[in-house]
């Protein structure tokens, strides 16, 4: 039988290995691993679901789940574009994919109208949410319709280019800062009309539902009604983020930057 003394430098390290000072030592050694979050991305009006289809493999390569629901009247939803559809229809789309998902803890992105969807859902829903963030979006205030936050005649433009119920794109691809050919034609095949009652009817919100949640606004552009927004939304306390390289849809013009910067606020 061998001795303490005779034991060998082998054996004591082998001992080291299976006892609880080992444990301690990869603990702290084991790199750290990134949280898991789960993002429901609301799209801005005349887009879809598609205008993430860059974004989203790059946060579920990180880890994440995502979430991309098409507003109704829009993208491959366009065939239920009717008069009937307004600012509730499309708070409901999205309160209902959090509620038949189950989801919770959720870190909920609206892009430019869609910053009017999402402060409705945090209305209805807000015990699901971990966090809004509004991406070169616009920031309601209750009794408020978007259209209340830009000065162009969105109503002549319904009454002589949509039968008075729909809104054509207002401006080209060029116009949300893209600039790659490839893509203009891209998107320009793809972006349709927006129901003109999700731009007239006004917001209902409470002034503390949104309170507990934290809230970040990204400006991507400085056209002024999103300029106005983000100066609100510092004074309101929010993180402030910038990508104004990207112009107005960063998801389609530097995903990766923008995957980069959601990343980085879970």
């Amino acid at each position: 039988m061998n001795s303490p003394a005779l034991v060998s430098r082998r054996q004591v390290l082998a001992a080291l290995a299976v006892s609880p000072f080992s444990a301690v030592l990869t603990k702290a050694t084991a790199p750290a691993l990134s949280k898991s979050a789960t993002f429901v991305l609301v799209h801005g009006a005349w887009h879809g679901d598609w205008c993430w289809k860059r974004l989203t493999p790059l946060l579920r390569a990180a880890g994440h789940e995502v979430f991309v629901p098409t507003l109704t009247g829009l993208g491959e939803r366009s065939h239920l574009l009717s008069p009937d559809v307004d600012l509730n229809t499309h708070i409901k789309d999205i309160t209902a994919v959090l509620e038949y998902e189950d989801l919770q803890e959720v870190v909920l992105v609206g892009h430019s109208y869609g910053g009017m969807v999402i402060a409705g859902v945090a209305e209805k829903a807000g015990t699901r949410l971990a966090q809004l963030v509004y991406l070169d979006a616009f920031l309601p205030e209750n009794g408020k319709a978007l259209k209340d936050y830009t000065p162009a005649n969105l109503d002549e433009a319904a009454r002589t280019k949509g039968e008075g119920w729909r809104l054509p794109p207002q401006g080209s691809p060029r116009d949300f800062g893209v600039t790659n050919e490839r893509d203009i034609a891209w998107m320009q095949s793809r972006l349709g009309d927006q129901p003109y009652k999700t731009f007239t009817q006004s917001i209902q919100l409470s002034t503390d539902k949104s309170k507990s949640l934290a809230q970040t606004f990204i400006q991507c552009s400085k056209a002024p009604f999103f300029a106005e927004a983000a100066d609100r939304a510092r004074r309101q306390g929010f993180r402030y983020r910038e990508l104004f390289s990207a112009g107005h849809d960063a998801m389609i013009t530097q995903p990766k930057e923008l995957a980069k910067l959601l990343r980085s606020l879970v």
